[in-house]
């Protein structure tokens, strides 16, 4: 195979081409220095860029280990809370029933006590043990005692009456008790 070698018009015809494509690489320098110029300006730009990009990278890296550590540590809250939850579950299940039965009541016990009805009642509380204790010692003794009492009171009764008759019997008496029921009728109109 023969290979073709460039002959005098050949070499002549890629001078004259060489010259002008020169002025035409001349002509376009400026364009390609202004080119370049760009290109160094947008590779600043995108170095500024990808180091914001780092920044940024850097910054989600941190939050997503942040919200790591969160996530770890409401799941160690949740599993430390669901047995309270369970029990509070169970708890209210069971108090909800009488709860609404008593919501009434508890309205209208809220909207007619006063502050000085529950003081009372606090103190009432607070003597209940001594109130209590003279019920049992002192009280329910004589309760228990009135039964043997009430023939003895009417056996006294009689008595009384036996004496007011003898007493009637007396002269003088009757003037001396007219004078003291004078005497009472006139306190009680005083009084009232």
């Amino acid at each position: 195979m023969r290979l073709p070698l460039p002959g005098p018009r050949d070499v002549w015809a890629a001078l004259e081409r060489g010259a002008e494509s020169l002025e035409l690489l001349l002509a376009l320098m400026p364009r390609v220095t202004g080119l370049v110029g760009e290109a160094e300006k947008l590779l600043q730009r995108v170095d500024a860029l990808v180091e914001r990009i780092e920044t940024t990278r850097s910054s989600a890296d941190g939050v997503v280990s942040r919200a790591d550590s969160v996530v770890t540590r409401s799941e160690d809250l949740v599993d430390y809370f669901v047995p309270f939850n369970q029990r509070l579950t169970t708890l209210l299940d069971a108090l909800e029933p009488p709860l609404t039965r008593l919501q009434p009541t508890l309205e209208r016990l809220a909207e007619t006590t006063d502050p000085h009805e529950v003081d009372a009642a606090v103190e009432l509380i607070d003597h209940l043990p001594k109130l209590a204790q003279k019920m049992e010692v002192d009280i329910i003794p004589v309760l228990d005692s009135l039964s043997s009492v009430a023939p003895d009171l009417h056996d006294l009764l009689d008595v009384s009456r036996e004496l007011n008759e003898m007493l009637g019997q007396i002269p003088g008496v009757s003037r001396v008790k007219k004078r003291i029921d004078a005497e009472q009728d006139r306190e009680a109109e005083e009084q009232s």
